[in-house]
């Protein structure tokens, strides 16, 4: 794969507005901004490379985690001030996970990330979350907010993720919330996060701005319903609906960076 765009042909533009319809709905289900549907979708369907189609993932994300919030908002189910400790760790950490994205072995990361998705996929089943539950602020929890933030943003500037793969299921866990309050939360969170990794990545000329705004605005379009049905489902059938997304990423990271050790990349 080359670092060129791909030629902006009508089957560029419906691969990305396919890709966008779906990452959308997983937004809004979630609580994700739909990197882990982009990023690997850009790479085996159109062609970018790794750094490319994170950079792209990344600033898709911003008009579809804006909506998401709007839809949470509308069902109280966004915690307004988590969300800007979260962002504070967070903007830091894309600008340090964009500047990593030239510098670590991908690999590394990827396996380190496959891990983390494991522990998150056991700790769904032990922990289910109540509708009424609440984020309770210390001054524990709020240091917490902060390194959570921080973490994320590195890993969203590295991935092209939003962050909320992370987010969601450590709010739910560590921090009390419930699981409708984590998913509202972490889209707000991903707005000033993504927009700080995609500024760092326009300078490092890591963005295809076509294609991230037919994603974008596809993604647009149908978050609001992935929120929608995402009060319908039972808490319990939520965190089960959720392992399997995190399961599938999970194996898709695994065989990702069992093809990059084989490449040698």
């Amino acid at each position: 794969m080359t670092t060129t765009p791909p030629p902006r042909t009508a089957r560029f533009y419906i691969v990305a507005v396919l890709v966008g319809l779906a990452a959308g709905l997983l937004s809004g289900l979630f609580g994700v901004g739909g990197g882990t549907v982009i990023v690997p979708a850009l790479v085996f369907f159109l062609g970018f490379n790794q750094r490319l189609a994170a950079g792209t993932s990344l600033a898709a994300i911003v008009p579809t985690a804006a909506v998401g919030v709007v839809s949470y908002a509308l069902t109280g189910s966004v915690s307004w001030i988590a969300a800007l400790i979260l962002a504070a760790g967070a903007i830091v950490g894309a600008q340090i996970g964009t500047w990593l994205l030239h510098r670590l072995p991908l690999p590394v990361l990827r396996w380190g990330f496959v891990g983390f998705l494991v522990l998150v996929i056991i700790s769904l089943y032990i922990v289910i979350p109540s509708r009424d539950a609440e984020i309770e602020f210390t001054i524990i929890s709020t240091i917490g907010l902060v390194l959570l933030g921080l973490i994320t943003g590195i890993l969203a500037g590295l991935l092209g993720v939003g962050g909320g793969i992370v987010v969601v299921p450590v709010l739910i866990i560590l921090f009390g919330a419930s699981d409708l309050e984590a998913k509202g939360t972490s889209l707000l969170m991903m707005i000033p996060t993504a927009l700080s990794g995609t500024v760092g990545n326009i300078r490092r000329k890591n963005v295809d701005l076509p294609a991230a705004v037919a994603i974008g605005i596809a993604a647009c379009t149908t978050t609001a319903l992935g929120a929608w049905i995402a009060t319908l489902v039972d808490p319990f059938i939520g965190n089960v609906l959720f392992s399997i997304f995190v399961a599938f990423i999970a194996v898709q990271m695994a065989l990702r960076a069992i093809r990059a050790q084989r490449s040698g990349s």
